[in-house]
């Protein structure tokens, strides 16, 4: 194989298409945590649905942020009740978390659609997923609108939130330390059904110097 710096390169401006037969992007900068967000309606509905735009932003105090692409039921929650809930997609959930992914009519449980169950939080009026064995309760900090570079907003809407309580299984906590993989916690990749699970195999460890 040739050097990386001499191998050909697809190059390409997103503006005017990629030409392939998927986006690239999303795979290149994953596989990306899910956020599997849990919102309370103000007249009382719950809504579950997944996002795969989603990180942590700060240590102190926790700061995660998550986008979507339309104005659904979960940013409409969140913009009304100031409040929603991150849990952990794992892979022994990954099918209910898939099954909830789906567009629902507005009066739709997708707990009930699921059959997973809901267990109240101690900070927000929403529920977290009683399955998962880690939930984030989170307050909005800011919903914004996306723009592009011209300035015209964008059907994206950006939510940053505080973590204000956080609900760990007490079996992913090793001498005080929690153990990513043995929550065994699935990721999206590109393409239109990739998916990966982290697992011990996959871990190395390296210090930063000093």
């Amino acid at each position: 194989m040739s050097p990386t710096q001499d191998r050909p390169r697809h190059s390409y401006r997103p503006g005017e298409g990629h030409g392939l037969a998927h986006d690239p992007l999303p795979a290149i900068l994953g596989p990306r945590p899910i956020a599997w967000l849990s919102t309370r309606s103000l007249q009382g509905r719950v809504n579950l649905a997944p996002y795969s735009f989603f990180n942590v932003f700060n240590y102190r105090p926790p700061i995660v942020a998550f986008s979507s692409v339309g104005y659904k039921d979960t940013v409409r929650n969140v913009v009304d009740t100031g409040e929603f809930v991150c849990n952990l997609a794992t892979r022994d959930l990954a099918v209910q978390l898939n099954a909830s992914s789906t567009e629902q009519a507005l009066d739709q449980d997708e707990f009930e659609l699921t059959g997973l169950t809901p267990a109240p939080g101690c900070l927000v009026q929403a529920p977290r997923v009683a399955e998962s064995p880690v939930a984030l309760e989170c307050r909005a900090l800011e919903v914004r609108q996306l723009k592009d570079l011209q300035g015209t907003l964008l059907n994206t809407w950006m939510v940053m939130g505080e973590v204000v309580q956080v609900h760990i299984d007490t079996e992913l906590l090793d001498n005080g330390l929690y153990d990513t993989t043995a929550a065994r916690p699935i990721l999206r990749g590109g393409g239109p059904a990739d998916y990966f699970e982290i697992t011990p195999a996959a871990r190395f460890q390296m210090s930063r110097p000093r």
